[in-house]
């Protein structure tokens, strides 16, 4: 039987969600991929109480993770029963729906009816009265935004939410999101972004508009798909993502170009006693907008060399300008 250290606290830390009294660690654990019905689950249960033993608190889920799409939450409900279920108030879960889900018309999108029942589902197969986070997955062009945010307000007054987030909305989509739900009374707590060495886009005007309106941030694929691991300095694994024909990661995008940056990036952090993993979760969380970094895993190892990337966050000047000089080439 489960037992959750004592000290499980002791070596984390939690970060301030925007201007909110939420605190989430400074390392998250998301379920996107690895923790599907295709999985082990052994595994997953390993893997989600180490974390918890680690003192990540906050677990990330979506309607369609998997696969098969709406597994991952089954397998988070599962072990919650099991294992976790105990500590639920010393937890903070969260789940999104934007992405397709089911066939028709309402299975989809941004439309009052999906977001709802896609809660309600979410909910279902976690055993879950209510999650503490609950996100728009993304911007719908063919739903008016006050729409979507109105789902978002009726799903924490309702209870079955705490707060209300955001996911990969652009600075313009995000000022008209977060307006809408200040005048709703429910105020955006958080945007989940896209965000690592090599995905920059949130620093042209995102984290800008979040820091103004006190919401925090937090990144996800943060170590790019993998490529921000050691897992790629020799080339291509033939067991990895690339190699597979992962839809998030091909092996096209991996260039001798990109895969020598990898190298020199890998270089600076052994100079700082970090793996390339720590170097870049310490880059992503240097941001003072940036409340978490949301990292995956497939082995419990991986979590563990994730949160001991906060052993050392700090960077000099010469580190930062060598690192700009490699990954603004």
């Amino acid at each position: 039987m489960y037992d959750a250290p004592e000290n499980r606290y002791q070596e984390m830390s939690y970060r301030p969600c925007g201007r909110s009294g939420l605190r989430l660690p400074a390392v998250s654990l998301g379920l996107w991929h690895n923790f599907g019905g295709v999985d082990a689950f052994e595994n997953i249960r390993s893997m989600l109480r180490r974390a918890f033993d680690l003192g990540i608190t906050h677990f990330d889920l979506a309607n369609n993770y998997g696969p098969p799409p709406g597994s991952a939450e089954e397998n988070f409900g599962r072990a919650l029963r099991m294992d976790l279920g105990p500590w639920r108030d010393e937890m903070i879960i969260s789940t999104k729906a934007g992405y397709y889900m089911w066939p028709g018309p309402y299975g989809d999108g941004g439309s009052r009816k999906y977001v709802l029942a896609s809660l309600d589902q979410s909910l279902g197969r976690m055993g879950l009265d209510y999650v503490d986070i609950f996100y728009s997955h993304r911007p719908d062009p063919d739903t008016p935004v006050e729409e979507t945010m109105g789902a978002l307000d009726h799903a924490v007054r309702s209870g079955k939410a705490l707060y209300a987030g955001i996911s990969n909305y652009d600075p313009d989509q995000t000022a008209a999101a977060v307006a809408i739900l200040h005048r709703l009374g429910t105020p955006c707590l958080i945007h989940q972004m896209k965000y690592s060495m090599f995905v920059r886009r949130p620093e042209t005007g995102l984290f800008e508009r979040l820091q103004a309106e006190g919401i925090g941030a937090i990144a996800f694929s943060p170590l790019a798909q993998g490529m921000l691991t050691g897992r790629y300095l020799k080339g291509i694994p033939a067991d990895s993502r690339a190699a597979k024909h992962d839809t998030f990661l091909q092996r096209k995008e991996i260039t001798e170009q990109l895969l020598n940056r990898v190298r020199s990036l890998n270089r600076i952090a052994g100079r700082r006693g970090q793996s390339l993993a720590q170097m870049a979760l310490a880059w992503v969380l240097r941001q003072p907008v940036m409340t978490s970094a949301l990292v995956g895993a497939s082995r419990v190892e991986q979590i563990e060399e994730c949160v001991e990337a906060l052993n050392n966050l700090d960077f000099t000047n010469s580190e930062l300008k060598r690192i700009e000089e490699i990954i603004g080439s």
